[in-house]
């Protein structure tokens, strides 16, 4: 006797859920008060991929010297730089935030966070998990990769999701300096300056690092000299910092069109007696007027919003230094904010991670 046997097709769901996206800026104070400053510079510095000295002396050094003494100052510096949305830096963050939301559609959760302050990266992670997202991708808002930046974002979520039971896939955007849409917004911006004047120089001012962190960074032990070594971008220096900023500016003087020598890249913000990299952006803007400089077109291409380092340090503070030495037109070219070409960058970074 024939037995028939019924054979039911298996049904097969997939999963399909949501993705979620960190967006990560450095951080700002809450308020430009001298407790709130001071709390932020606390927690900034005492960041040992920051600082990278041993706990102890970092702890004495920030708390019995760097905190106390440079809060009133910069507090003073902040309150200049804050306008009736707060701080530039989280309100483009947030505006950003939401307009990658709905450039990226249903299928994504973006979150802002700051490495320091709020809203904290603990958050935006936390929210992800009670969603129960298991693909998660962090974009750190820092062009060229340095430890004491992305390589710290990288630490804290890593260090936060290390405790969880379901450890999700997470990817990270290492540096996006070749975007060419990363080089076409800073690009846009600097054209309508130089349609509207001839100037004699263009400077590109990076955030400043010591060259002990740049020397850590060779694991060769060969390749950072701090000098000739950064006139090429290749295999063996690109996870320079030094190297990448100099690269971003040979990508931005190409698609403005800017002819060799009348550029300089260079490097601000420095703190404490020990070497950062150079050239200094202080001291190559004094030489500028001697030098018949009498106008610069100044951008901060390490910044990717708006903040104390860009506006009042190169936009205020070096225009009184330039101006000082003899020098008669300084412009500051602004960050991408929340500039069209900026979210569609965002986008891309997200999509091909």
């Amino acid at each position: 006797m024939e037995v028939a046997v019924l054979q039911s097709p298996v049904a097969q769901t997939k999963v399909v859920g949501k993705t979620g996206v960190l967006i990560v800026n450095l951080g700002t104070p809450d308020s430009p008060s001298v407790p709130d400053v001071r709390k932020y510079l606390r927690e900034f510095l005492m960041d040992g991929r920051v600082i990278d000295i041993p706990l102890v002396q970092r702890s004495l050094l920030v708390n019995g010297v760097i905190a106390p003494f440079r809060a009133p100052k910069s507090a003073k510096i902040y309150k200049q730089l804050w306008t009736e949305t707060g701080s530039p830096l989280k309100y483009y963050g947030q505006v950003v935030e939401k307009e990658l939301q709905k450039e990226l559609g249903d299928d994504y959760v973006v979150k802002l966070a700051m490495r320091y302050q709020s809203p904290s990266i603990d958050a935006g992670l936390n929210e992800f998990q009670q969603l129960g997202l298991t693909n998660i991708i962090v974009v750190p808002f820092f062009p060229q990769y340095a430890s004491a930046s992305t390589g710290s974002v990288y630490a804290k979520v890593m260090d936060i999701v290390k405790d969880w039971n379901v450890i999700p896939a997470i990817r990270f955007v290492n540096r996006f300096l070749e975007h060419p849409k990363f080089i076409e917004g800073f690009a846009q911006i600097a054209r309508k300056y130089m349609a509207a004047y001839d100037y004699d120089h263009f400077l590109f001012s990076y955030h400043g690092l010591p060259e002990r962190q740049i020397r850590k960074g060779d694991v060769t032990k060969t390749v950072c000299q701090f000098g000739d070594c950064c006139n090429t971008f290749n295999a063996l220096n690109q996870h320079c910092y030094r190297a990448q900023c100099f690269e971003t500016t040979r990508l931005l003087v190409e698609a403005l069109g800017i002819p060799e020598g009348k550029y300089t890249t260079s490097f601000q913000s420095r703190l404490g007696s020990d070497p950062w990299i150079k050239p200094y952006t202080d001291e190559v803007i004094k030489e500028f007027p001697s030098n018949g400089i009498k106008s610069v077109l100044a951008f901060s291409p390490a910044f990717v919003a708006d903040c104390l380092e860009t506006t009042i340090e190169v936009g205020v503070e070096y225009k009184e230094l330039f101006e000082q030495a003899g020098g008669k037109h300084w412009q500051l070219v602004e960050s991408l904010n929340d500039s069209p070409i900026w979210i569609e960058t965002l986008v891309d970074l997200v999509k091909t991670a």
